[in-house]
């Protein structure tokens, strides 16, 4: 069985992932003791990340240490940099690595954002699940999660969330 590229990753209700100059502090208002809003669950399905550089670099900045350094993690980048441990810093066609992957043996693909990435990944119709939390806010501004110029993709939904602190949850799946 094929590998499925998965988009997890947390929005506003107006669609934007981060506030001006990668502010994700609206993210706050949902935090409660207890509560991952099934990420553990999910991070088990995976062995494989996808990332952006920006996005890689904003949490070295701002975590002790790398939280996917036990995945096999490709960082998209356009610099050429040294493999370190398990994370690899991928300058070739994102298209051809993921169809790659797919066909591997192994759990499935997490797509970790940023917006490019994201972006380029639907350009080519490589996202099979999204898994879309919308934190209850309008920002405004910020990092659209969906630009723009791509095909029209048809989604079946297997399931919605909601919580206690008012995130709702979407999971869809590639029709």
């Amino acid at each position: 069985m094929e590998r499925k590229t998965i988009l997890y990753i947390a929005t506003s209700v107006d669609g934007y992932i981060a506030q001006p100059d990668d502010d994700l502090s609206f993210l706050s208002i949902v935090e409660k003791e207890g509560e991952d809003y099934g990420y553990a669950e999910f991070i088990n399905t995976i062995d494989t990340v996808i990332i952006g550089r920006k996005t890689y670099d904003w949490i070295l900045s701002h975590v002790p240490e790398f939280h996917h350094a036990d995945k096999t993690t490709y960082v998209i980048t356009k610099t050429p940099r040294a493999t370190i441990g398990s994370t690899h810093f991928y300058t070739g066609s994102l298209p051809e690595l993921v169809t790659r992957l797919k066909k591997e043996e192994g759990k499935n693909i997490f797509c970790d954002g940023g917006a490019e990435i994201v972006n380029a990944l639907l350009q080519d119709n490589l996202i099979d699940e999204f898994v879309i939390s919308i934190i209850p806010i309008l920002l405004g501004s910020g990092t659209k999660l969906f630009q723009d110029g791509r095909g029209e993709q048809l989604l079946d939904l297997i399931s919605v969330k909601h919580f206690e602190k008012g995130l709702t949850q979407l999971h869809y799946k590639k029709a």
